[in-house]
């Protein structure tokens, strides 16, 4: 009986902030690495059968070279995590986190309540495999400063600038007049 594989549709993309590789699979967006080859999404995916499509891909493509600009956007992609069940659990608490915002590592390991996994909080970061999607960019050492980033220290920084000037264009969000705050 032969055995049937699982196939990952993929297509590289320009940014502002660099080529990236978008990769979906059946069940959603399940990779976006910049500078990515063909044989580091070959060794993301072992045993998986790695198919380009542009076409496929092409909507994909647009919405994450819209979200590279504009971090602060939900860019409505279904996501495929693939991970542990402690990486899933940061990865979506990571989503959680407002753009504009930071938090640290021993913030998530708290709200996971495991306060004394930050390292592993950090480990899980590190194995994003979905850049600015899951924006493991949001998350700072403890002193506020600007820690390691998958993709760069400078594309982290980067991000970080674009949401936080984002936050501070947004208008006040003031009740018109005779209207009760809720």
């Amino acid at each position: 009986m032969e055995k049937i594989m699982n196939t990952i549709r993929y297509a590289f993309g320009g940014s502002t902030l660099g080529p990236f590789v978008a990769a979906l699979s059946t069940r959603g967006l399940a990779c976006v690495a910049f500078d990515a080859d063909l044989a580091e999404l070959q060794a993301s995916f072992p045993g998986v059968h790695l198919v380009e499509d542009r076409t496929a891909l092409a909507e994909t493509i647009g919405r994450l070279s819209t979200l590279i600009d504009h971090p602060e956007h939900d860019a409505g992609l279904v996501l495929d995590l693939q991970g542990s069940d402690f990486e899933c659990n940061v990865w979506n608490a990571l989503r959680e986190v407002p753009a504009g915002t930071t938090t640290t590592y021993g913030e998530i390991a708290a709200r996971l309540g495991v306060p004394r996994q930050a390292r592993e909080v950090g480990e899980a970061c590190a194995a994003n495999r979905l850049a600015v999607v899951v924006p493991c960019h949001r998350v700072v050492k403890k002193d506020g400063s600007i820690s390691g980033y998958r993709w760069g220290v400078r594309r982290k920084r980067k991000l970080l600038e674009r949401e936080h000037s984002a936050r501070l264009l947004q208008p006040a969000a003031v009740p018109p007049h005779g209207v009760a705050a809720g």
